[in-house]
């Protein structure tokens, strides 16, 4: 598989999936175009691999974490994550849990939202996630088990000012 072969078949996935990790398309596209600019270079041997899209995927997480590592936390705009998926005609409460999920979602730790991308955006395992973060299957359930609290408390902090 060519470099250019690549781009056609995945660059719409890996954009989508730096998306979520982000909360900001801007800064997704970033994010790949870092990472596929490396890749480019490593072509010849990324190419040659069993799942080069895995690679280059994995490429993509570790940019993102080193990413927030080197640069200080900005607010996330409501309109920045909502370019996600358009709304839909929903009662007020579902808009505003929403809101809150995802606003929630952006002030997680990066670890954890990694974790939460992976397993509920991608429908990773524990392992393939300990794998993807590099770190032990324990430590991606714990992660995730703190986003989900935080979540959680998000949701129902919205629900109680809106009561």
């Amino acid at each position: 598989m060519t470099f250019e072969d690549f781009l056609n078949q995945r660059l719409a996935s890996l954009l989508r999936y730096a998306t979520v990790l982000t909360c900001d398309p801007v800064q997704a596209q970033d994010i790949v175009q870092d990472v596929l600019v490396r890749a480019q270079q490593r072509w010849s041997r990324i190419g040659r691999m069993e799942l080069p899209a895995a690679y280059v995927k994995r490429m993509v997480t570790n940019e993102f974490l080193s990413w927030r590592r080197r640069r200080t936390d900005v607010a996330v705009p409501f309109a920045t994550i909502d370019a996600l998926s358009p709304p839909v005609s929903d009662p007020t409460i579902v808009i505003d849990q929403r809101a809150a999920l995802l606003a929630g979602i952006a002030r997680l730790p990066r670890k954890q939202r990694a974790a939460v991308v992976l397993r509920y955006y991608d429908g990773c395992t524990d392992e393939e996630i300990a794998t993807e973060l590099g770190c032990s299957t324990g430590t991606v359930r714990s992660h995730i088990s703190r986003a989900v609290a935080t979540l959680r408390a998000a949701i129902q902090t919205e629900q109680e000012l809106h009561r």
